[in-house]
């Protein structure tokens, strides 16, 4: 089997596991500050505990070590307005807003990789616009905020994709992973701080626990549903996905990645009910953003990786 054929195997099996990170955010009752706080601590811990992450972190240079914790700082606001998203709107809200990641994708990766810009690309990315005014006027107005929320969400998720399309060849992924969710989690952990040095708030119940629930252990419940989308949703498809980025563009996979919204649709109607929430307009505007998916091998033939500098 190619390396190419290999890397879409492990695109589409981190786009499953990826569905359920939505729903598993809905799941769990603790804010979204909170939620990526605990995600990537455990992940961070589970990967330091392997020699073979401190070689690799160790084999850095100052400048890559560096360019690997400024990933992980956007891994993190991207998470943080994420679950945001899940909270202020739902979880197939969330999901579908990700499949405007391309439109980004397709100017931000030739100014950080290099490789040649391609109209066709844009292009194909605005096509996904009708299908995200659909979705905006398919969902309730107090969801709105969410809608915006996990639009910021893409944006962020297309810089960070980016910038692991060009640095990944400078280490193995499983180190790559692990500085990026401690440098993550860290930032978020200096947050937490901060607002627990602040003035006592009731936070919103959505994004910002109340101070005085900060640094509360979670209870038996989430604690199953944190290390599930640890382990299964974050840890295994994270270090996956840079792998595949090695003989993928950032685009490209991220157009595969459009087909998250479909498994979080799907396990959302069936574990969360979130259909009755949904209007007509929304699953009309959601198989536009899909179709997309299938449009693109299509009129795009598979080119030769960018090249990293």
């Amino acid at each position: 089997m190619s390396d190419t054929r290999t890397a879409w195997l492990q695109i589409h099996l981190c786009v499953f596991l990826w569905g359920f990170t939505a729903v598993l955010g809905r799941l769990i009752s603790i804010p979204a500050l909170s939620l990526v706080m605990w995600r990537m601590a455990v992940v961070a811990v589970l990967l330091f505990c392997l020699p073979q992450v401190w070689r690799g972190v160790r084999g850095l240079s100052r400048r890559h070590f560096w360019a690997f914790c400024g990933v992980g700082v956007l891994v993190a606001l991207h998470w943080l307005s994420f679950y945001g998203a899940v909270k202020l709107a739902n979880a197939s809200v969330a999901a579908t807003c990700m499949a405007t990641i391309p439109i980004f994708l397709c100017v931000i990766e030739p100014m950080v990789t290099g490789r040649p810009f391609a109209p066709r690309e844009l292009l194909l990315g605005l096509l996904v616009l009708p299908g995200i005014a659909l979705v905006v006027g398919g969902t309730p107005e107090e969801m709105n905020a969410g809608v915006w929320t996990g639009i910021l969400s893409a944006f962020l998720a297309a810089l960070f994709g980016a910038y692991n399309k060009r640095l990944i060849h400078r280490t193995d992924a499983l180190s790559a992973t692990a500085l990026e969710m401690l440098s993550g989690g860290l930032l978020v952990l200096l947050v937490s701080v901060l607002l627990a040095l602040g003035p006592q708030s009731a936070g919103d119940g959505a994004i910002l626990p109340a101070t005085g629930d900060l640094f509360r252990i979670p209870g038996a419940q989430d604690r199953v549903y944190l290390g599930l989308l640890a382990v299964l949703c974050t840890l295994l498809p994270f270090a996956l996905s840079l792998r595949a980025l090695r003989h993928l563009s950032a685009y490209a996979s991220a157009l595969a990645v459009n087909l998250e919204p479909l498994y979080a649709m799907a396990f959302a109607i069936v574990l969360l009910g979130e259909q009755r929430e949904l209007g007509l307009a929304f699953y009309a505007g959601a198989a536009i953003i899909l179709g997309v998916v299938f449009v693109y091998p299509l009129i795009f033939r598979p080119r030769a990786p960018a090249t990293i500098v």
